[in-house]
């Protein structure tokens, strides 16, 4: 598909409720607060929000200014500006949004599964032995692959009328939702002591190594870079867009709703004394997310079957408009690529993709094994071989990520980040990840 064919958004806003919505998911709404409390408070944060300017924001516009620029998607993008032999680095990010796709539909399933049955039937009395039940076998494939459907539908209309229709009214009600239940949270008997936990001040954790990485992944993570999002988001830019702009706009928006959403989580935990069941217990985030956070709403009564599923919507929303993001990187590589229509494209994409999770929505080992493959190994691989590629093989990047450009401009320091910043972080995470991830491929096969 040409520049001049090509799709567009209607306006800065759509696209920007767009980007947000990718970079907000299931990791901002619990796994931000959760390592934040666990790893040093207001120190973790602070090397996130570092993290997040030395490689972050460096990487979502390196990605910005490529996929603008090219007007394709990752591979066609890639090629456009290195040759042939750079399509490879496209192809990476497409495989990274199809994989993580395939076991992050499957999480997502498990979370439309508790809203429902949480409001028809409220929060089950064992929470341990219900996540048991309902994370593995062919229920949980059913509800993912249902997930996988609706994502498809969002796709399947476009741009325009698909993506950005769905981000402008679920964006807004996301924020609504994550605000209402912190407020509500913060009425709570002894919510201040889940503040005091949640933002407490360790300056001891800046030197420990574990920490630093954790904080570098997080940011990275969480502002869905890596896995070609935003480049595709920026294919279907226009000209006169501020980048460098809208790319400080979008991290801080991110941050803001994975920072108030501990505001809304460790209230709730603290206030009903439930802190051994998620602070340094080895079910790990997501066990903690669907054990820890259900036992408590199933505590509260009534009132907190509401909040619960206001929760559980909070997530859906968050997961979908992730869920949308990863399937566009797949199904715009297929119609630059192979000249598929849309509809063809996200329907055939969404079968392969639920296909590929099936393994996952069976048996949770497997879907850990590919989340940590995805994160640790596509995402910091392709973080690292986008910044190599931008900052030495791609001509004038500066003139790229400039243009239109008319606000706070930070692009003086961008290229030596990319050059010389990023790639000294994401190698060195890159290389201290490898020991875990052979080890849990080894123990999966």
């Amino acid at each position: 598909m040409s520049g001049d064919s090509r799709e567009h958004w209607t306006g800065r806003t759509g696209f920007v409720l767009a980007a947000v919505g990718s970079a907000v998911g299931l990791g901002n709404m619990w796994r931000f607060s959760y390592l934040t409390a666990e790893q040093g408070g207001a120190a973790f944060v602070l090397l996130y929000l570092l993290f997040t300017a030395l490689v972050g924001l460096p990487v979502m516009l390196a990605e910005f200014s490529i996929g603008r620029g090219a007007q394709r998607s990752p591979i066609q993008a890639l090629g456009h500006y290195g040759g042939p032999r750079w399509r490879w680095l496209g192809g990476v990010f497409v495989l990274a949004g199809f994989v993580i796709l395939s076991y992050y539909s499957v999480i997502a399933g498990w979370a439309v599964r508790y809203g429902v049955e949480a409001a028809l039937f409220g929060f089950p009395a064992d929470a341990s032995a219900y996540f048991s039940r309902v994370s593995e076998g062919w229920d949980a494939f059913a509800y993912h692959a249902a997930f996988m459907a609706l994502s498809v539908i969002v796709v399947r209309g476009g741009v325009k009328d698909g993506i950005e229709r769905a981000a402008s009214l679920m964006m807004p009600a996301l924020f609504f939702l994550v605000v209402g239940i912190a407020l509500y949270a913060a009425t709570l008997e002894g919510a201040s002591r889940g503040y005091a936990y949640y933002l407490n001040v360790d300056f001891s954790k800046i030197t420990d190594w574990n920490v630093v990485v954790s904080a570098a992944g997080q940011a990275f993570f969480s502002l869905s870079i890596g896995m070609g999002v935003m480049l595709t988001f920026a294919s279907y830019l226009t000209r006169d867009h501020d980048l460098p702009g809208e790319s400080l706009l979008i991290a801080v928006s991110d941050f803001g709703v994975a920072f108030v959403a501990g505001f809304m989580v460790f209230p709730v935990i603290f206030a009903l004394g439930l802190q051994s069941d998620v602070i340094g217990a080895d079910t790990g985030t997501i066990g903690a997310l669907f054990i820890a956070l259900p036992k408590a709403f199933a505590t509260m009564g009534d009132a907190g079957r509401i909040v619960g599923v206001c929760f559980f919507a909070a997530l859906i929303v968050g997961a979908l408009t992730s869920a949308i993001s990863l399937l566009e990187v797949v199904v715009s590589a297929a119609i630059d690529g192979l000249g598929w229509g849309r509809g063809q494209a996200a329907v055939r994409v969404g079968i392969a993709i639920g296909l590929l999770g099936t393994p996952s929505a069976l048996g949770i080992a497997f879907l850990d094994a590919m989340d940590t493959v995805a994160n640790q190994v596509l995402l910091i691989g392709g973080g690292l071989g986008l910044a190599v590629f931008t900052g030495y093989v791609m001509r004038d990047p500066l003139v790229a990520a400039r243009e239109g450009s008319g606000g706070f401009d930070w692009t003086p320091v961008w290229l030596p980040l990319l050059r010389y910043g990023v790639p000294v972080i994401l190698g060195a995470i890159l290389l201290s990840s490898i020991p875990a991830t052979w080890s849990k491929l080894v123990a999966l096969f």
